[in-house]
């Protein structure tokens, strides 16, 4: 069993980010953290305009870039699209520098404790989101701001200081621990590689991996037939040019839901393409239009009203598992695109079938395309 502290790829904060859209949570979350980041804002707007005492001369006007600082976060949380791994980056050490000279700026260092509790929102947004490089960075100046705040404090009153400490502490050991606990749980590390930021579905890669993995476990015995499906929202370019890029994506990420909540649930579902997205599954008959009409009619169902084509083929699985599964992959896939071009051409928002095709690495006797089972 993996660490929930242990090293994730690079990408996870992809991941993570690409199941809150496949939940269709990315809006809310994003909110809410901006939500969080504006408060901050008025905090040290506050502080400029209390009268309370600061201990430097200059506080007032460190705190004036603390507070634009945390308004233009507001600003990037607030924005049509969720901000990529490095922006993310980039705001976690800005709020990791801005805090401290808040907490350091009162003469009281009670007020600077209280403060410090702020490190507690960075570090759980980092500890989940984040490597474990980047969240030990944050510890490292949320402790020593701490240690720094609990020796001004001592001065006056060594048991506050410690309870005080030792509350905050625990805040931000609770804060690190459950949301890494919250990544280790959903298994999002170790699918790091395997998932499409967007939609939170498998890319292509993955989706080979799988579906070459389903061939290879079935024997000679197995009487079921695989089908693969390509499915192609109409008209995407279009929809892009009058909606926009964030039109577009909440288009891919409506039909990705559509799919993940129409197919069975050992089915394996891959986004592969900006409008493209495979379907894989086995059958007891050759016959998928139940499952493949669900799929088309759900999609046409979304809000933005859209509709896919889609190119479906079925083949015995008997034939196939003596066979390298990848080149398998391959020549099915390119049958089902082309089902689904011909499915485009005559007008979208249908279906063509191609059932026991004459594959090249198969002898098999096939009855070719079929016709489209409406």
């Amino acid at each position: 069993m993996r660490s929930a502290f242990a090293a994730r790829p690079a990408n996870q904060y992809y991941t993570l980010t690409a199941l809150l859209a496949a939940k269709g949570a990315q809006t809310y979350t994003s909110r809410v953290i901006a939500g969080s980041v504006f408060t901050l804002g008025i905090v040290a707007v506050s502080t400029i305009g209390s009268s309370a005492d600061l201990r430097w001369p200059g506080s007032r006007l460190l705190l004036i870039p603390v507070a634009i600082s945390c308004f233009a976060s507001t600003f990037i949380w607030l924005r049509h699209r969720w901000p990529t791994r490095t922006e993310s980056g980039v705001l976690v050490g800005i709020a990791t520098v801005a805090v401290p000279i808040g907490t350091l700026a009162p003469v009281m260092p009670l007020y600077g404790l209280l403060g410090s509790t702020a490190f507690a929102l960075i570090i759980g947004y980092t500890a989940l989101f984040h490597g474990p490089r980047l969240l030990a960075s944050v510890l490292a100046v949320a402790v020593t701001t701490l240690i720094y705040l609990a020796v001004r404090m001592a001065e006056n009153d060594l048991v506050l200081t410690l309870a005080g400490v030792a509350l905050v502490l625990l805040l931000y050991v609770f804060a690190a621990f459950s949301c890494r606990l919250v990544v280790w749980l959903t298994g999002a590390e170790d699918g790091a590689d395997a998932v499409e930021p967007l939609t939170g579905l498998l890319n292509r890669d993955a989706f080979y991996l799988q579906t070459a993995t389903l061939l290879a476990s079935r024997n000679r015995d197995d009487d079921r037939y695989l089908v693969i499906a390509v499915v192609n929202i109409d008209s995407f370019a279009a929809m892009v040019s009058v909606a926009g890029n964030r039109g577009g994506n909440r288009a891919r990420i409506a039909a990705g839901q559509a799919l993940r909540e129409t197919v069975r649930r050992d089915a394996i579902v891959g986004h592969v393409g900006d409008a493209e997205f495979f379907v894989a599954d086995c059958f007891t008959t050759p016959d998928s239009s139940p499952l493949i009409e669900r799929i088309r009619g759900a999609i046409a169902a979304t809000p933005s009203g859209m509709t896919a084509s889609i190119g479906v083929v079925s083949t015995p699985l008997q034939p196939l598992v003596e066979h390298p599964p990848h080149e398998i992959l391959d020549e099915i896939v390119a049958l089902a695109t082309t089902a689904m071009y011909e499915a485009r051409r005559a007008g979208g928002n249908q279906a063509r079938y191609v059932v026991r095709p004459n594959l090249s690495i198969s002898d098999d006797e096939t009855d070719g395309y079929d016709t489209p089972l409406l």
